[in-house]
């Protein structure tokens, strides 16, 4: 299983350059400006954090985890998936706001089968379309009953999609594989019959909180 520290690497660049200036603002004897700068610093700590779970995750190849934390903002069905999937799916869209976690884990275990990055526009990542229109980066994932979609979008204050798997990897259940920088969504698409455990308003827990389980 991927290992991560409990604060991600792709954020040192923000915290050094925060805390960095607001040294040079004491310095200087800012120290009123002093403040941004170093406020900024502890939420960027707070915001790339990762805590672990890999010891809370649910076992089981018939239940689907939450591929990040967030609130479920839409539960759709017999949505066509064309890209990876070719058939009509259930669709969990969460959103990600800037005080959740944006670590993205795996819903099952499986193998990378599909990997797609398309770059786009930044609207605001809970607004309706955003998935086709937005900055973003998909893997499918084939297990022992069934292949999924899971496509993280970025949102107006995001930019960069990161991803540390590629194409081919296997991935265990709730292992981390990617995040999105700043506020972001993220879709689940599953084909076939499914109980879909959350509903519109739900929070949710990457790699915690079930959200579906596979008939």
């Amino acid at each position: 299983m991927l290992k991560k520290p409990i604060i991600l690497q792709e954020g040192y660049p923000f915290m050094a350059v925060t805390f960095l200036l607001g040294v040079l603002f004491c310095y200087l004897k800012w120290y009123y400006a002093a403040v941004v700068p170093f406020v900024l610093c502890l939420y960027f700590t707070y915001f790339f954090r990762c805590p672990p779970r890999n010891g809370k995750i649910v076992p089981g190849d018939d239940t689907l985890v939450s591929p990040a934390d967030g609130t479920v903002v839409d539960v759709s069905h017999d949505v066509e998936e064309d890209t990876f999937l070719g058939e009509k799916c259930h669709r969990i869209t969460i959103f990600l706001s800037i005080f959740d976690v944006h670590c993205n884990r795996s819903p099952m275990a499986g193998e990378i089968k599909y990997q797609s990055y398309t770059q786009g526009r930044f609207l605001p990542a809970y607004k309706e379309g955003v998935g086709f229109e937005n900055e973003r980066g998909a893997i499918g994932i084939t297990g022992k009953k069934r292949s999924i979609l899971v496509i993280l979008i970025a949102g107006i204050l995001a930019r960069r999609v990161v991803s540390w798997k590629n194409l081919g990897d296997k991935l265990t259940k709730g292992e981390l594989y990617g995040m999105i920088k700043f506020g972001s969504c993220t879709e689940l698409y599953i084909p076939g019959d499914c109980e879909i455990c959350v509903k519109k308003g739900d929070k949710v827990k990457g790699g915690l909180t079930v959200v579906g389980r596979l008939k």
